[in-house]
């Protein structure tokens, strides 16, 4: 049965289109079960029927006539019940419907399973047949596994018009679909269609076509082309992006000359592979570590070295790629956007993106808010090869997008776009100034940072400081670990670029869902298992190299502070401040003059939420990591769209767990901060003000937000709004009270452009 599944699910993945994928569906399944009718009805654009779609077995003539309301018939009971219905003898059940244009009636055994996507309603899956007789268990499992098959297409199909009495036309404006916030903004315009020119995954093994002189010619040649396209894209971009922003162009061109891509894969077409699937397997060797990745941040660097590698496979496939023609306001969609995709649509044509993959942590999605551009991401559901041309709205306040909007539904969202960028004008001397509240407490705002790229941008938008340095990333783009003299000069220049503002370095965190490819950790459950400050304490010689490089780094400076990742235990703390404190003593003894730095423990697992008071006693500084403490509060993967609309900082048990913290932290009387996708939050922030929280750091692009919000309360009104969410329930509950208090101070604009 499970040949006959994955045939099936093969051959409909191939389909041109839904018609003719419930054409394979329902022959398919009546050949495979031996049945003699297999039928697959969908709900109706009014939500309030079925319809008959595709039919094998029952009158052809009927498909598109025959139409039940909910809990009509037997077809109606299953999409009522949204569960199988398995009958022997279906005329005997009060609710048999007979439909005479079908020729149903000599049929006596039914199986009907309900097709559902993201909880949601979309048809039932039917089998039908003479005899009178239950269908077994093996059949009702292949039908229920079918009907999850069919679901997403059928989803996407809906969005195309395919689904209805009037296809290939939207069947209703305004239809929305829902993804993650990438960039905030609302934006109206055509959609776009980015798509790779090559697909890497696709290369099949061969030898050398010709030989291996020529194809390491054609390699290296390959390989300059797309230089040359990266400096030329770099020039156009001039003007449009700052200089800082203008590096990641300039770490493209790195990537290009690096020996990890261009040795490797020459060493591999040596071996006896030609150049296009020596490429192949070198991207994917070198991208395997980032995929793993839980980490938003990083793992979206895979995404980085595979458009290289796919623009590379372009000039060995083709030598030249076609240049698109862009619409007056282009909406750029595409599975996985990339960057450089990005910047080929010229600046003042493009009116936001797309992205049915990628996370706010993007280097697309960074990108999009240093242009000031809207960006979605995450739009799983979204039918991309089929998007090319039509009219497309989307907020990404709210992470939406709506397709083919009515007059009424645009009118609205180009209001918003106008006061959206009268909003933005306000907004940029106010990043400048110092966050205090209005009775007077200063907050300090710092940066979130992973890439030197970031620090010029990070100093010029009026961060106080550097909150979270993620050290990992010069571990995670090499083949070896970093030595002492390279992680020093990295250290130094990101010290001293922000002196006398501090600086909080986290130590190294990989392990677990963040393996390096030199150092490889396998494991059943990568989420609770070896990685943070667990792999640096059983490595101390990883550790002090790090620990020693970060000391050195801050001499004749006094800004550095230093961060320990995944600490569980006081145990834990203990060890790491017994190996900073040998480093150092190492240092002086070899003559370096280095005063101890502040150091902070970073509280993103539920125990250290119970310790916080214990541990703050013993550091000078608490950092809370929302991303994962809400993860693990909550037992939510952040990343898994199927749970992610669990995924609620404003949950009541993660704000309990905060106020605790800051509670442990003050009784210690030490400072505790938020560097968490929650400190740029605005409604969030308002909470962190009341509980106390000392500092933010949030990244680049929302600080000026964030500022506005501190200079916008007080800390008392902000602890009066605490105090009532922490007598709620519901997250929207909350969430709709702190958008109704940013509402009432003038600050509706953040929570979505248009709102006072």
């Amino acid at each position: 049965m499970l040949d006959i599944l994955r045939r099936i699910v093969q051959e409909v993945s191939t389909a041109e289109d839904l018609n003719q994928a419930l054409d394979i569906i329902v022959h398919r399944v009546k050949q495979a079960l031996g049945i003699d009718v297999c039928s697959v009805y969908l709900m109706a654009p009014d939500r309030q029927h079925l319809m008959l779609m595709a039919t094998e077995g029952l009158n052809p003539d009927s498909v598109g006539h025959v139409r039940l309301a909910l809990g009509e018939g037997l077809v109606g009971l299953v999409a009522e019940r949204a569960e199988p219905v398995n009958l022997d003898n279906a005329t005997d059940h009060p609710l048999f419907r007979y439909f005479p244009e079908t020729g149903e009636e000599r049929y006596h055994a039914f199986l009907g399973v309900p097709i559902v996507h993201h909880r949601r309603m979309l048809g039932v899956l039917v089998a039908q047949q003479h005899e009178r007789r239950r269908f077994d268990d093996e059949h009702v499992a292949l039908l229920i596994t079918l009907a999850a098959q069919l679901a997403g297409a059928i989803s996407h199909a809906e969005l195309i018009g395919e689904v209805g009495p009037r296809r290939g036309t939207p069947r209703q404006a305004n239809l929305q679909i829902m993804g993650i916030p990438g960039a905030s903004g609302v934006a109206i315009g055509t959609a776009v269609v980015a798509y790779a020119a090559a697909a890497l995954e696709s290369v099949p093994d061969r030898e050398p076509v010709v030989s291996v002189e020529e194809e390491i010619h054609a390699f290296k040649e390959a390989v300059q082309r797309v230089r040359e396209e990266m400096e030329s894209i770099k020039l156009r971009m001039n003007g449009v992006l700052s200089t800082e922003e203008l590096l990641l162009f300039d770490a493209y061109m790195m990537m290009l000359g690096s020996d990890s891509l261009v040795l490797r894969t020459i060493e591999r077409i040596e071996a006896g592979s030609w150049a296009q699937a020596a490429l192949r397997d070198t991207i994917r060797e070198s991208t395997r570590a980032f995929d793993d990745m839980d980490d938003p941040y990083l793992r979206e660097r895979a995404t980085d070295l595979r458009d290289i590698g796919r623009r590379i496979l372009t000039h060995l496939q083709s030598g030249q790629r076609k240049i698109e023609d862009f619409p007056e306001r282009t909406i750029l969609i595409g599975e996985d956007l990339t960057a450089t995709q990005l910047a080929e649509v010229p600046v003042e044509r493009l009116a936001g993106l797309v992205s049915a993959r990628g996370t706010g942590s993007s280097h697309v999605a960074i990108l999009a808010r240093a242009m000031g551009i809207p960006a979605v991401m995450g739009v799983s559901d979204l039918p991309v090869g089929r998007m090319d041309g039509m009219e497309v709205v989307i907020d990404g306040y709210r992470g939406q997008i709506f397709i083919q909007p009515s007059r009424e539904l645009r009118e609205e969202f180009q209001r918003l776009v106008d006061e959206e960028r009268e909003l933005a004008e306000g907004l940029r001397n106010l990043a400048l100034e110092p966050a205090t509240t209005q009775d007077g407490v200063v907050i300090p705002v710092y940066a979130n940072s992973g890439l030197l790229a970031d620090i010029n941008p990070s100093k010029q938008s009026g961060a106080d400081g550097i909150g979270l340095y993620r050290t990992e990333v010069p571990f995670m783009i090499r083949d070896r670990f970093p030595g002492e003299e390279e992680q020093v000069e990295i250290y130094r220049q990101i010290l001293s670029s922000f002196d006398p503002r501090p600086v909080t370095l986290r130590t190294l965190d990989v392990g677990g869902d963040k393996a390096l490819p030199y150092f490889p950790v396998h494991e059943d459950n990568p989420f609770l298992g070896w990685r943070g400050i667990r792999i640096t304490l059983d490595h101390p010689e990883i550790f002090l190299t790090q620990l020693r490089a970060m000391l050195r780094a801050s001499q004749g400076l006094s800004n550095l502070q230093i961060l320990f990742p995944m600490i569980s235990s006081l145990d834990e703390l203990k060890d790491a401040l017994r190996l900073l404190q040998r480093a150092r003593d190492e240092l002086l003894d070899e003559h370096y003059v280095i005063p101890m730095p502040k150091v902070g423990v970073m509280v993103e697992v539920p125990s250290a939420v119970y310790l916080a008071e214990a541990l703050a006693r013993r550091v000078d500084f608490l950092s809370v990591g929302t991303n994962d403490l809400v993860q693990y509060l909550l037992a939510v993967d952040r990343n898994n769209a199927r749970v992610a609309d669990l995924y609620n900082a404003l949950h009541p048990a993660v704000l309990r767990a905060l106020k605790q913290v800051s509670e442990g932290a003050k009784k210690a009387g030490k400072p505790v901060s938020i560097c968490g996708e929650m400190a740029a939050d605005p409604a969030a922030a308002i909470l962190l003000i009341g509980m106390g929280i000392d500092s933010l750091s949030v990244n680049v692009a929302s600080l000026a937000r964030v500022k506005w919000v501190i200079r916008s309360f007080s800390q008392a009104r902000a602890r009066e709004l605490l105090n009532q969410c922490l007598e709620m329930e519901e997250p929207a509950a909350i969430r709709a009270l702190l958008n109704n208090a940013l509402m009432q101070v003038g600050l509706g604009g953040l929570v979505r452009a248009g709102k006072t």
